[in-house]
Order: C-alpha cells, then structure tokens, then sequence
C-alpha cells in the first residue's frame, strides 16, 4: 500500500492499532473530522480534542503529494537564487552554540568566503544579486510591502532574461521597476519619492519607465488620487471630515474626466485644500504643497480646474 493510500480521508478514520480498554480489541481509529480516538468494535471513545499532524492539505495521488510537500521556506523573486540556495552563518558557533577553535575558525571562513562566491557564478547573478538588493533598500525605506517588492523583482528579472539592462544603470532600471511594481499594486508612491531613495535622478528613471514599459508590454491601471488623501491627510494633520470631503470631491472630479492627464498627488493635493476650506480647517497652499512634493502653483492651477469643473466657487 502506498504512502497516500495508508493515510485515509479525515472522515473516514485512521487505524492505529492500539487495544481498546474495554472490549480488547485492536480496531482503534483516530477520527480527525471529530477530534477524537474511537474504537470501531464498541464504540467507546479513547482519547478526545486530538490534534492532526498531518499536513494542511490533501493529495490523491504521488503527484499531488511530491508537488505539495514542505522542504523549506518558499521560493522568492526577491534574491537572485530565488532563496533556494544554503548559507553559512557568521556566528562561529558549533550546533551546541560553544565557541570555534581557531583552526576550525579559519577553516568554516574559507569555507563562507568559496561558498559566497559560488552562490555568484556569472555576471547575471552579480547583476541580480545587486540590483535586488538595491530594490529591497528602497522598499525599506519607502515603507512599501512585500507584495510589491515581489512584483518588481519579477518585472527585473524578466528584463535581465530578455537582455534590456544592457548598457543602462542597474540602478535605473531598478527603480523603474519599483516604480512600476507600485503603479500595478495601487500602491501610493510618487516618481519624486521613488527617486528620493533612488540613486539616480527622476529624469532616468521615468526615461527607463518607459522603454521598459513599451518592450515588457507593462499597462498599470490609472492611478486613483484618492489614494493619496490618507498619507496626505496625516502630515497635514485633517480631520477624517476633511479626508472624506476630499476623496468625494475627487470622485466627482474623476466623473467629469477633469483628472485624466494629471498628476494624481497634485490633484489630491488639490482636493485636501478645498475640503479643508469648506470644512472650515484652513491650511496654506504652500503647507499642502510641501506635503504632497508639489508646487503651490500646481496646487492652484488643480484647484481652478477642479472649481469650474464642479461648479464650485473657492478662493485660490
């Protein structure tokens, strides 16, 4: 009998062969549908509130069992070894956490120091090990998720497999990448704030943007301004009431097509400054402008726009 087979389904039982302590007989089963040990023969009830060591999932064939077994952690798009690869740890400790000997110290550094190398065979791992990590500082000090730093792994990886960081900067394509990654999940991060982690300027980074996105076919959605108001809100410091008339103003702005080809943290800055009007929590244009990383001039030009558009009479 095979190893999938011996394991019965959770509702059907499996046999332990233990003796029941009232009739004797060997036809003990663990039920883990009902949490209990149960013999089969009389019925008494051995043992209750067991727990299933098993695993969380069920396979019906050798197949399913080999491709969903556990061996490790998962694969990642985040290291260039997609994290498949062993490591050998810094602390020169033994399994017992007692102190090296010299000489064995000696010998585990020469062994760290090949098994680095190994890890790094050729220019492509170089390339991948670099840019990686390069993109998982910036996603540390942006605060974004690990989801997006997945994605903007994958979207590096397949431009170094299809040949396009040749004769461009690591670090551009980078944070091109990044900034793509954060496009594609809805996250709110601006060019400006991408490129205040980067190494390069805003001026690469969008020009690699874009030659990405037209060879790796990339069409994020439109960004939503309105993702911006809660980030936004709390440097200023708004009440909800504003937040909440500043996402309505938006969304009537985006009905009326006034947003299409607008920088989406300008028109939510410009949004944050006429609910805060109306609601009678006044701040500067330069106080709004300065927490978005716009100008007070695109602050006013979105407010006049978004005014006449809606029909609004405001003060800018």
């Amino acid at each position: 009998m095979s190893d999938v087979s011996a394991k019965k389904r959770p509702e059907e039982g499996e046999e332990l062969g233990k003796e029941c302590p009232v009739c004797g007989e060997s036809t003990v089963i663990r039920d883990y549908q009902r949490g209990i040990e149960i013999c089969e023969h009389c019925g008494r009830i051995v043992k209750e509130e067991i727990k299933d060591r098993g695993p969380e999932w069920r396979a019906f064939n050798q197949e399913q069992r080999e491709k969903k077994s556990r061996g490790g952690p998962p694969e990642t798009e985040t290291i260039h070894d997609r994290g498949l690869s062993t490591q050998i740890d810094w602390k020169n400790q033994d399994s017992r956490g007692k102190s090296l000997s010299p000489e064995k110290r000696q010998k585990v550094y020469r062994m760290r120091k090949w098994h680095k190398r190994a890890r790094i065979s050729d220019s492509k791992d170089r390339n991948l090990s670099y840019s990686l990590s390069e993109i998982n500082r910036m996603c540390s000090q942006l605060g974004i998720p690990k989801k997006v730093q997945e994605i903007a792994s994958k979207t590096y990886r397949k431009a170094v497999e299809e040949g396009l960081i040749r004769g461009r900067s690591m670090e551009g394509c980078a944070s091109a990448t990044l900034y793509a990654a954060c496009r594609e999940a809805q996250v709110p991060r601006t060019l400006e704030e991408v490129a205040g982690a980067s190494h390069v300027d805003k001026r690469e980074i969008s020009r690699t943007y874009l030659f990405l996105s037209r060879k790796l076919d990339i069409n994020p959605p439109l960004q939503n301004p309105a993702r911006y108001v809660a980030r936004f809100g709390s440097e200023l410091g708004i009440s909800g009431e504003v937040r909440a008339e500043a996402m309505e103003i938006i969304r009537r702005a985006r009905e009326n097509k006034l947003t299409s080809g607008k920088s989406p943290s300008g028109t939510a800055a410009a949004a944050i400054y006429m609910a805060a009007l109306e609601e009678g929590e006044w701040r500067t244009q330069r106080e709004v402008a300065e927490a978005a990383d716009v100008t007070e001039v695109t602050v006013r030009n979105r407010c006049k726009e978004m005014a006449e558009g809606l029909e609004e009479e405001i003060i800018v």
